[in-house]
């Protein structure tokens, strides 16, 4: 199977994601607030690319079930961003001029840049490949920290999210559209879609951990 096949072309770099300093230390609970808190306001912008892919494939979706799961999950990615993140940034303090005066990340713009050009111009099964490490790796990451926070964790409302049953549902039935529509025609294309996402979680994360800014900006 295409998921199968991919996620073994990518073990290397999964096992470098869980090894990450950034995810050693959310999943101890030793990970700065500054850190989760430029992480979270990434993520917060990256989800809204994100909605917007979905909602793309949603559109280009032949399959009327396969159009509904991309659209609730464009709702989902939405929700996730004003409920999760609102709540965390609430806890944390900031306020609407902190956040406006945090500036994305240049790892943050690539990858959202990127999954919106796959969106407008790659085929159909290959927009499906390029969303599919968001839900998986989420999962996969998710599922192996959970064990070990504890109600007392500062993160756990992050872990359960990509932890819970229901995103587990989600993320098997990504992987069954994108098994369905690896045909010879796409499976190639495909393939280097999930690999290049899944190396842009791995940036995410690792810029979130140096607090990546933008080099140029000392000229500007």
């Amino acid at each position: 199977m295409f998921s199968d096949d991919v996620w073994a072309r990518t073990a290397k770099l999964l096992r470098a994601i869980h090894e990450h300093p950034f995810n050693a230390a959310l999943g101890d609970g030793t990970l700065d607030r500054e850190r989760f808190a430029f992480y979270i306001v990434q993520d917060a912008r990256y989800l809204e690319a994100f909605a917007k892919a979905l909602a793309t494939a949603a559109v280009r979706a032949q399959d009327p079930d396969e159009a509904a799961f991309w659209a609730q999950s464009a709702h989902a990615a939405i929700a996730a961003e004003r409920t999760l993140h609102a709540g965390y940034i609430e806890q944390y303090g900031l306020t609407e001029a902190d956040l406006s005066g945090v500036v994305t990340s240049p790892s943050a713009l690539a990858y959202s840049s990127w999954l919106q050009a796959v969106a407008l111009s790659a085929p159909y099964p290959v927009l499906v490949a390029a969303v599919l490490p968001c839900f998986w790796v989420y999962q996969d990451v998710g599922q192996a920290l959970v064990s070990r926070s504890t109600p007392e964790h500062p993160y756990r409302a992050w872990i359960e999210t990509y932890a819970d049953p229901e995103f587990e549902a989600a993320v098997t039935q990504a992987r069954a559209i994108a098994d369905r529509l690896a045909t010879s025609e796409h499976a190639d294309a495909m393939a280097e879609a999930f690999v290049k996402a899944t190396e842009f979680e791995w940036l995410f994360w690792d810029s979130a951990w140096r607090l990546e800014q933008w080099p140029t900006a000392q000229w500007l």
